[in-house]
């Protein structure tokens, strides 16, 4: 039995499961789908990237022999950030795919896939597995000899897409820490930064691939931040996941700010208020005043993408999508002092860091009181590992559908007053606490999110709902 499967952004699984002809087949599968979508005539290419993960070069090098079978010429652009590869793909019309596992331990890796107008939804997703299901043995053997991918730089651009709507000047005095770890991105946002006119100093640079969650921080990641922070010599302190489409922004204390306040804080400095999120993400998108408008989604970018999509044919305008793990994606084009910031409707983690970092220069403030400006509230978010669909499953159906196990589960914390089931199950208490639960679409996990009145309190609803869940699965209890 594979582990591989889509989750709320590509294809993922253990390396073991994806190397081989399934990496193969896999890209032809979507180059197979996709082609049917493309004009007919004229030279197609792919663009193919990767992460700086150990297996990731091999699992590339399947992908251009799979696009070499499909008819397509494939373009080299090395370790590059996702963002960066969507933008170049889909500047030229050509489909691209990243090599990637994201966020998750290098024994796994991921394939995402971008069609020439950007990243594919969940119906091509069911395209591509009905294409892999119909490939034939010979076409899911690859080719072990055929010549190299003509090498593509397409960094420089992404990095100018920034430094030129935000100008040289837009971070000058501000002195900000870059996590480096092994984001594919550790170099290019630390040039990215200078070039808007920050001090940086470079933190953490590691040769192994290291797996930060932008979302469910790890502990020794939040040690780390806690001990550069008493240098006192940073602003503030950002870092991104393994692919560099999701940030990661901490105060100079180290406190890691959330995805949903980094969204808020990055519309605001840009004017945007047309705000697509999912439901992970706290009530504070709906209370700050920020949005004219907020469309709730399930998990994932192209639930994301899609509501954008609904807000864009509705005649809205500013339209911008973010999630709780920090991803943002640019639905509008957006012009400011004679300078275009084009749409680009995938997960990016370099527009939020230089927003936020933007208006703290701006403004004169510190980010913990730009934070405090929002009145966001108190939320936390993390998860349970090595928990598969046959225990979480199970699990969040009692919860949704059985009233009176449901009243008990949350009987030592309050009652339940509502019950949201747009994505897993997600109940407000009478007291206005929430706890949200699901299943994580990327990995063998339960996610829990929690909101509450202050950080204390959010902190020990945290914790409750982790042991409460973690003992309501355990099939010895």
């Amino acid at each position: 039995m594979t582990s591989l499967k889509f989750g709320t952004s590509g294809l993922r699984g253990l390396v073991t499961d994806l190397q081989g002809w399934p990496s193969h087949a896999y890209a032809l599968a979507f180059l197979k789908h996709v082609a049917g979508t493309m004009p007919e005539g004229g030279e197609r290419e792919v663009l193919i990237g990767r992460d700086l993960r150990s297996s990731s070069p091999e699992i590339a090098r399947l992908a251009a022999s799979a696009a070499r079978r499909a008819g397509f010429s494939p373009r080299d652009c090395g370790a590059v950030p996702t963002p960066a590869l969507a933008l170049a793909a889909m500047s030229r019309g050509a489909p691209a795919i990243m090599v990637t596992g994201s966020h998750i331990p290098d024994d796994r890796n991921g394939l995402k896939f971008y069609r020439p107008d950007g990243e594919i939804s969940k119906a091509d997703e069911a395209g591509i597995l009905s294409a892999f299901a119909s490939l034939s043995d010979a076409e899911r053997r690859p080719d072990e000899a055929g010549p190299a991918a003509e090498p593509l730089a397409v960094a420089e651009t992404y990095a100018a897409r920034y430094t030129e709507f935000f100008g040289p000047q837009a971070l000058s005095g501000l002195a900000v820490g870059v996590y480096q770890h092994s984001s594919v991105a550790r170099d290019l946002l630390t040039d990215i930064l200078g070039g808007l006119g920050a001090t940086v100093v470079r933190y953490g640079r590691a040769e192994a691939f290291i797996p930060v969650d932008t979302e469910a921080h790890r502990p020794e990641d939040l040690h780390l931040l806690a001990g550069w922070a008493a240098e006192q010599r940073c602003d503030a302190f950002v870092s991104t996941d393994g692919d560099a489409d999701r940030p990661l922004v901490a105060d100079r204390h180290g406190t890691v700010l959330r995805g949903d306040v980094l969204g808020l804080l990055t519309a605001r400095h840009l004017g945007l208020s047309t705000l697509v999120t999912p439901v992970t993400s706290s009530s504070a998108i709906e209370r700050s005043g920020i949005a004219d408008s907020v469309i709730r989604t399930r998990v994932g970018s192209p639930f994301v993408i899609a509501g954008m999509a609904e807000a864009a044919a509705s005649g809205a305008s500013g339209i911008v999508g973010f999630e709780a793990n920090g991803g943002l994606l640019l639905g509008s084009d957006i012009v400011r002092d004679g300078r275009r910031l084009a749409a680009l409707p995938t997960r990016d983690a370099v527009l939020p860091i230089a927003a936020v970092l933007a208006e703290m220069a701006r403004t004169g403030k510190a980010l913990a009181d730009l934070v405090a400006d929002l009145d966001a509230g108190h939320a936390a978010a993390h998860r349970l590992p090595e928990v598969k669909a046959d225990r979480s499953g199970p699990f969040l159906s009692r919860l949704a559908e059985d009233s009176a196990w449901r009243e008990a589960f949350f009987a030592p914390i309050g009652r339940a007053d509502a019950v949201d089931g747009i994505d897993g199950v997600r109940v407000t208490l009478e007291s206005g606490a929430v706890v949200h639960y699901r299943a994580s679409g990327n990995a063998p996990e339960l996610r829990c999110y929690v909101e509450a009145g202050d950080a204390a309190k959010a902190q020990r609803l945290l914790t409750w709902g982790l042991d409460a869940a973690a003992k309501a699965m355990d099939p010895n209890a």
